[in-house]
């Protein structure tokens, strides 16, 4: 086994209100950034997980975002490429 890290992207669905992405485009406006069209405010995750290859480590993380990480009612998720950690167990 391997330590992979695999970053994880969780965002607001297209037509879900996003009340704190609303705030931020707001406030960046009357900063003066007119040509601000929509800001969303998701999350960044980074799991680290032992795992035997980075296909493995995708999977495992594609299915704990399935089951508890992104709401699949209002969110999406995009997994970015795992990389390969120091550090891993045998």
């Amino acid at each position: 086994m391997q330590l992979y890290r695999v970053p994880v992207q969780i965002i607001p669905r297209p037509g879900i209100l996003d009340p704190q992405g609303a705030a931020v485009a707001g406030a960046l406006r009357s900063l003066g950034f007119d040509t601000i069209a929509d800001i969303r405010v998701g999350r960044f995750i980074t799991v680290d997980v032992n795992a035997a290859s980075a296909a493995d480590a995708t999977s495992a993380v594609r299915s704990m975002c399935e089951k508890l990480l992104a709401n699949p009612v209002i969110e999406d998720f995009v997994l970015e490429e795992p990389t390969l950690q120091q550090g891993g167990q045998s």
